[in-house]
């Protein structure tokens, strides 16, 4: 079964970047991606992330120009760029699909994409990635569209900045099933469970 995964790293106080949208805070904490996270990617067929995502990683990566620096983190997956804009660029040979508008039939489009057997012929999972950011991943569990929640927290605090989801979710709908240290990063795993509307009969995730 398909399950949609929120994975990112976040402060203490609940933030992804400061106010000028930089990770600087991030890179100053020393880590190492783990085994788990290793088994986090092989799961995953699809990807999401917003338009201030998608400028970072082409601003700070250089993906254009190196397309093979996109290929080192996220191998051949499809990924999907939410965003009214229209001049950003895609990277040269990368599966990049500009969206916009309501989350679910999106992202009955990446459950679609990873189920006809071509995500799986390259060895990749079922899985959907939502890299961020924090409004976008709100959008999906407004919808009831967001299983699970897998946070590295770092050792900084912030006080402002992007939020890490905006969002009011009750702690009848989140269960804590997962908690284990990698350096100085806490690593917190949720369960989310459908909102309100959709455990009454609205659809859930699929």
């Amino acid at each position: 079964m398909t399950r949609t995964q929120y994975y990112t790293a976040t402060t203490v106080d609940g933030f992804l970047a400061d106010e000028r949208n930089s990770l600087d805070w991030l890179f100053e904490v020393e880590t190492e991606p783990g085994a788990e996270f290793e088994r986090f990617i092989a799961g995953i067929g699809a990807m999401a992330m917003g338009a201030t995502t998608y400028r970072w990683v082409l601003e700070h990566e250089k993906v254009v120009e190196r397309p093979e620096e996109w290929r080192k983190y996220y191998g051949e997956r499809p990924c999907w760029v939410f965003t009214h804009r229209t001049d950003l660029p895609v990277v040269p040979g990368v599966d990049i699909r500009f969206v916009q508008g309501d989350v679910r039939p999106v992202y009955e489009e990446m459950v679609a994409a990873v189920r006809d057997g071509s995500d799986r012929s390259r060895g990749y999972g079922e899985n959907v990635w939502l890299l961020g950011g924090g409004e976008l991943v709100g959008q999906f569990a407004d919808e009831g569209l967001l299983d699970e929640i897998i946070l590295g927290v770092a050792p900084v605090t912030l006080g402002a900045g992007a939020p890490l989801l905006p969002r009011r979710i009750d702690g009848g709908r989140m269960r804590l099933t997962g908690v284990r240290q990698e350096g100085q990063f806490a690593y917190l795993t949720y369960e989310v469970g459908p909102p309100a509307g959709a455990r009454d009969g609205a659809q859930p995730s699929t």
